[in-house]
């Protein structure tokens, strides 16, 4: 049994909640009432202040027992970082990679965020995430992009340039559709190292402002194979990222994707950031609430209840967006 500690000055002001978890030790539906509606910040505040008084992780205490629910849970208690670091390690360590939860993450935080991530991956398994992508056999073209996203996060680039640009969308269509045969590749690859996220997506939008059309139908233009489909679904990514959550949410839901992380991925990640447009593209495109085809879909319980909370949390944070 746990030994309560003194209080300190810092654990005033989540006793009661902490208390009620405490008390209703193996209630993961009073666990779940009590984090509910509270905001991320708060909730990891409530895991601090357990520690501090009980003398015990609830991140530990709830990977004791693996489902869906404690899944979720143990990565919404987690920081940003320290949970975009056990995601990218979950699509690393097994012989298939999970590259679309990779773009995610290199394609949805800032520098600076990503910078965290990289430092969390390297304390929690002692390696780098940079060179397990480098790593990763057979080479992939979704890895040489990865390669390029990591090396653009490097340059920590402030500011966004439009006569750049426009330069860039111009370099794209000569070396693109503005000549016969396929894109060129390393041409792609240089833009990507060289330049941040945001600044290609205002690259993407020249693009479409000069040529009149996106740079992903200029890509479905020519001869498509393995890097021109991986190169679509990162600028999906990079310049419309509610509409590529809100169609991989419904394909988890109807259970038409073999990635079953998917969802909470999408839920814990999303919550607080983007999820009220997130959930607009949603109904948008397939006429229900996010929250109404959750239900329809997930039999009731903890996870069920827990999906719809963070659906409700669209609270705009910043701090971690590109």
């Amino acid at each position: 049994m746990s030994t309560k500690i003194p209080l300190s000055s810092s654990s005033h002001g989540f006793e009661k909640e902490c208390q009620e978890i405490h008390d209703s030790r193996g209630s993961l539906s009073q666990l779940l009432r009590v984090l509910d509606a509270r905001s991320h910040h708060e909730c990891w505040k409530i895991r601090e202040n357990y520690r501090e008084i009980y003398g015990e992780d609830l991140i530990l205490l709830l990977q004791k027992k693996k489902s869906n629910e404690n899944i979720a849970l143990v990565k919404w208690l987690l920081d940003p970082h320290e949970r975009d670091a056990t995601i990218a390690r979950e699509a690393l360590e097994h012989g298939d990679p999970n590259y679309i939860a990779l773009v995610e993450i290199f394609t949805g935080r800032k520098s600076s965020h990503f910078s965290l991530i990289k430092q969390a991956y390297q304390s929690k398994y002692r390696r780098q995430l940079d060179q397990d992508i480098i790593n990763i056999e057979p080479p992939h073209p979704f890895q040489k992009i990865l390669v390029a996203l990591a090396a653009s996060h490097k340059a920590h680039h402030a500011d966004v340039s439009q006569h750049i640009a426009k330069c860039d969308a111009m370099r794209l269509f000569e070396t693109g559709e503005g000549r016969p045969g396929t894109i060129n590749e390393a041409v792609v690859l240089e833009i990507f190292t060289k330049r941040s996220v945001p600044q290609l997506k205002l690259t993407f939008s020249c693009y479409k402002h000069i040529y009149g059309h996106d740079y992903i139908k200029a890509i479905k233009k020519e001869t498509s194979g393995e890097f021109e489909d991986a190169l679509k679904r990162v600028i999906k990514c990079i310049c419309n990222p509610p509409e590529h959550y809100a169609k991989s949410s419904f394909l988890s839901i109807k259970g038409m994707t073999a990635d079953k992380s998917v969802l909470t991925r999408v839920m814990v990640s999303r919550a607080e950031l983007d999820m009220d447009e997130i959930q607009k593209v949603f109904k948008r495109k397939y006429g229900m609430e996010l929250r109404e085809a959750i239900c329809d879909s997930i039999p009731s319980g903890d996870y069920r209840e827990f999906l719809v909370a963070l659906a409700s949390k669209t609270a705009p944070n910043t701090s971690i967006r590109t």
